[in-house]
């Protein structure tokens, strides 16, 4: 079972995300509607995990993430599940960008996501256990937008496809059975990714660093 802080301003979202998680077996403590009570709620209840849209009142541009930012700079690994209507990369960059990102946690998925319940409350888990996760539909864009920007560029196609699996936040074991391939296999592209991204092996969270590379389009 996990605590949860839930921050959403639409009314019946809020009310069917409480709804589906309290099936699931998880205790939601708070349910909030704005960027302030988000900040009360966690600082009252100390949850296991925070879910929180990106737009939420006064202005509906960035606060619930920039609540979420200082949240994770105030309560050390408080794992964050950010919720999107868009695709917004930006977004996503600047949740992977600031907060502590090598200490994982940290999840951006689009609402729609919420429908399939199921991959829904598995994201849920897998950010509460430290992982990073990215809306694969972000992931697509990204790809998209990123292919011919450097490094990235020096990546082979299956190398992009292993990446697009880690910045999903897939283990090797995960990214080897949804590609077909060993798991050797897995590990030897992610050891050319890393490489090919300029991430030391020496540096914190390698996974982290080669999404954030990816998310950013970083050029060399």
């Amino acid at each position: 079972m996990l605590r949860v802080v839930l921050a959403e301003d639409a009314v019946l979202l809020r009310a069917g995300l409480t709804e589906i998680l309290g099936r699931s077996g998880h205790e939601v403590v708070a349910a909030v509607g704005d960027a302030r009570a988000l900040s009360e709620a966690v600082d009252e209840h100390r949850p296991d995990i925070v879910v929180t849209d990106v737009r939420m009142p006064p202005d509906f541009r960035d606060e619930g993430l920039r609540a979420a930012l200082e949240l994770r700079a105030r309560h050390e690994r408080l794992p964050v599940l950010v919720l999107s209507q868009y695709v917004a990369t930006a977004y996503a960059t600047q949740l992977l960008g600031g907060g502590g990102q090598d200490e994982g946690g940290l999840g951006y998925v689009l609402k729609d996501r919420v429908g399939e319940v199921s991959e829904f409350l598995d994201t849920l888990r897998r950010v509460a256990d430290g992982q990073t996760v990215i809306d694969p539909e972000v992931v697509r864009v990204l790809l998209a937008q990123q292919t011919a920007a450097r490094p990235l560029s020096r990546l082979t196609p299956r190398e992009r496809e292993v990446l697009a699996l880690m910045a999903e936040g897939y283990n090797n074991q995960s990214i080897a059975a949804r590609l077909s391939v060993t798991e050797a296999s897995v590990v030897k592209h992610s050891g050319n990714i890393f490489m090919k991204l300029d991430v030391d092996p020496a540096e914190g969270n390698r996974r982290v660093l080669a999404v954030l590379a990816h998310l950013r389009g970083d050029a060399n």
